[in-house]
């Protein structure tokens, strides 16, 4: 569960130059993909200027390429198939701070399924939801290996968490996590919010084995509501 948040930021930054910018404009608007001639005849830009701005774009995840004989014939004598460009599915954003809204969406959205499919609390279902997620976390961490196995275990919470946006903080005894990935929603609805990160961080430590650190509301401003410590 690497952090690609170099990746993010790079796709972004791809984006800085005002002819790729434009390029990809035309591009994302286009219904299907389209060749480096049709983009330079629509655009205005020289060909080759079309290619390097275009690969690059490719190169960094933000177009997905496929080949394919515009004219549509086959065998000798129809022509090499032409490089064509399409916007990427992948999704990127960047928050600073992080946010993960698109994980409170996942929670929250589970959550309201169960409650419609079986009844009950709403309030529960986000529990049992949230460490629904804690716990798939966990595991995903577990399976491709990023658990530090020499490092303690507050530290090891640590390399998982920040991989979640919650920039955490040891502090001798204490694992501080000085920033909330569902920031704009606590705001509003606090009770609830931090609610779903308690469940969540504690089901995450249980899922990796730590049973000697206590997960526990303690609010103090500018931070989340979670406070991880040591026993003893």
């Amino acid at each position: 569960m690497p952090d690609d948040f170099d990746s993010r930021v790079a796709c972004i930054g791809a984006l800085a130059e005002p002819v790729r910018r434009q390029l990809y404009r035309y591009v994302a608007a286009q219904p299907e993909p389209v060749g480096r001639d049709q983009v330079a005849a629509e655009t205005g830009v020289p060909r080759h200027v079309v290619k390097f701005h275009l690969d690059r774009l490719a190169d960094e995840g933000l177009l997905e390429v496929e080949f394919r004989r515009l004219s549509g014939r086959q065998g000798p004598g129809a022509g090499r198939p032409a490089k064509l460009y399409r916007r990427a599915a992948r999704e990127v954003s960047v928050t600073l701070p992080e946010r993960r809204y698109d994980l409170a969406g996942e929670i929250l959205a589970d959550a309201v399924e169960e409650a419609a499919r079986v009844g009950g609390s709403v309030r529960e279902a986000v529990a049992r939801s949230a460490a629904a997620a804690g716990r798939r976390i966990g595991t995903r961490a577990r399976v491709e290996g990023v658990i530090d196995a020499d490092a303690s275990p507050l530290d090891s919470l640590a390399g998982v968490l920040a991989s979640c946006g919650y920039e955490p903080r040891v502090q001798a005894d204490r694992l501080v996590l000085a920033n909330c990935p569902f920031h704009a929603l606590a705001a509003r609805h606090l009770d609830l919010v931090c609610g779903m990160n308690l469940d969540l961080v504690a089901a995450l430590t249980e899922e990796l084995g730590h049973t000697d650190v206590d997960v526990r509301l303690d609010p103090g401003p500018g931070r989340c509501c979670v406070v991880l410590a040591r026993r003893g």
